[in-house]
């Protein structure tokens, strides 16, 4: 039992129709909702963070908004912990922490969304923090990004940030691959 989900920002912002739209993000849900469904079966430990923007000039994830709700694929049940950040790092001015120590978690399976940028911040500092992470590939979603007028895929993105993580930060498994494990 010293093993968590931390399902990140898997918010409606991120869907079609979304002010933020990702590429895959009902893919990406649906395998981390295999790894949720997983952990609740077995009564491990889950959380679920939700960003709400706080930054002067932000677009999406706007308090007030149903932007900001957690996807229904993966919704939170009652008594299901859901951590509020306003910083990509989960860990960062958040009670995450305290909470997975306080209940002797050691190891975290990781996934939602932005692959490149949430996931990316909260896996490197869940590393940092000492914990052993798994992060499922599949069930994490990015988009495209522009670097020096290079238009990069949001697959070629995701794909770069999963191998940075991947080895160093944390073992990369597919949904499927895991939850066969629990």
């Amino acid at each position: 039992m010293d093993t968590a989900l931390i399902v990140i920002d898997i918010q409606n912002d991120y869907f079609p129709g979304g002010r933020m739209e990702l590429a895959g993000p009902v893919e990406a849900s649906l395998a981390a909702q295999k790894a949720l469904a997983a952990f609740r079966d077995k009564g491990l430990p889950r959380f679920h963070i939700q960003h709400v923007s706080a930054r002067p000039g932000a677009t999406f994830f706007l308090p007030g908004t149903a932007g900001i709700d957690i996807h229904a694929n993966v919704a939170p049940l009652p008594g299901e912990p859901v951590i509020q950040k306003n910083f990509p790092n989960a860990f960062r001015a958040t009670p995450l922490l305290a909470q997975l120590q306080g209940q002797g978690i050691k190891q975290l399976v990781l996934c939602g969304m932005m692959t490149q940028m949430c996931v990316d911040a909260t896996t490197r500092a869940a590393f940092d923090l000492g914990f052993q992470c798994t992060l499922l590939h599949d069930a994490c979603a990015a988009r495209a990004l522009t670097f020096a007028g290079t238009q990069i895929p949001a697959e070629h993105v995701h794909k770069s940030f999963i191998a940075a993580l991947g080895g160093i930060y944390a073992k990369v498994l597919a949904a499927d691959e895991f939850v066969a494990t629990v």
